[in-house]
Formats: C-alpha cells, sequence, structure tokens
C-alpha cells in the first residue's frame, strides 16, 4: 500500500513537472511541411474569404478584412516562405494571430493550406533550427520538435507579422 502511494506521488510530481514544461501550438500544413504557432497568439480561425485588395504591397499580402470593425491584413504563407502557389480550397483557412508588447498590439491573418491539430510540447524537446548559411533564412523558425514521427517548424509569430514597411515608418 505504501508503494501504490508513493508511485502514484511520483506520478503525480512527473505529470505536474511536465505541465511546468509544456507549451501548446496550434498546427497547421502548408503543402507537405507541418508548421506550428503557441496557441496564444492565436485569436481565431477562419474559413478563407475574398479580401480587398490593396495597392502596391508585396505579393505575399494578399489585402484586408473587416473582423469586427478591425481592418485586419491577410498574408499568404506559402508565397511568405517561397513554397509552391496552391488553389484556394474548401479547406483553406486564415488564423487570425496577434502580436505586439504593452504599448502596440497588431493583429494580422495568415492563410494556410490547412489546420492540423493542437500539440502539446515539452519545452526540452524543442531543438534550435538548424544554421544553412547566410543565403538560407530561418529568421521565423522558433525551433523544431518531433511529434508522433512528424517534424514541426515552430513559428516565431513576432518575426513572421513584421511588416517591413511598418519597421521603415517606425524608424
Amino acid at each position: 500500500m505504501a508503494q501504490e502511494a508513493e508511485n502514484k506521488d511520483t506520478d503525480q510530481y512527473h505529470y505536474s513537472k511536465n505541465l511546468d514544461n509544456a507549451v501548446q501550438y496550434l498546427s497547421f500544413a502548408l503543402g507537405k511541411e507541418e508548421y506550428g504557432v503557441d496557441i496564444l497568439r492565436v485569436q481565431e480561425i477562419r474559413s478563407w474569404e475574398p479580401v480587398s485588395r490593396i495597392p502596391n504591397v508585396p505579393c505575399y499580402e494578399k489585402g484586408v478584412v473587416n473582423l469586427r470593425g478591425s481592418i485586419v491584413p491577410i498574408l499568404d504563407l506559402r508565397e511568405r516562405f517561397n513554397l509552391s502557389k496552391a488553389e484556394y480550397t474548401p479547406l483553406t483557412v486564415v488564423v487570425v494571430l496577434q502580436t505586439g508588447d504593452s504599448n502596440k498590439t497588431r493583429i494580422m491573418g495568415v492563410v494556410v493550406d490547412s489546420v492540423s491539430d493542437v500539440i502539446s510540447v515539452d519545452k526540452t524537446e524543442i531543438q534550435s533550427a538548424p544554421d544553412f548559411g547566410a543565403k538560407v533564412s530561418n529568421e521565423f523558425i522558433n525551433g523544431l520538435v518531433s511529434v508522433n514521427e512528424r517534424m514541426v517548424m515552430l513559428l516565431d509569430v513576432d518575426k513572421l507579422l513584421k511588416l517591413e514597411e511598418l519597421d521603415q515608418d517606425e524608424n
């Protein structure tokens, strides 16, 4: 009986320890690759809808939508990452993300092929992104993690949603 109680306490310790290190990510697909963003940055998931085009913006900035009175820019992650273009289907979704600090919050939508699921990751299992040299940018990748034998690239939402035009205006 004492052994059972001790095992239960040990199990409880490992469970709470794992929760302390756990981080949740929303995973989604772009082609055959899987990516993840911090679930705390996800405001909502919406089906694809036509956007209002804005002239003179990079091709990956698809336009804007009115989201309950707020104008939200929509970026196509396939185009942002220089992946091949794909037709929008009924599975195509827009993940609305938020970033910023206490002074300023920015909300943007990113077009992805499909949403997979919410994954819980132990922080200690996250590996840093490999360095491919100066010609290959991995600036948007926070790390990599293997989940059920799938490799998931964890994206840095703050860097991903930082638009060059806005940065130039602030300088």
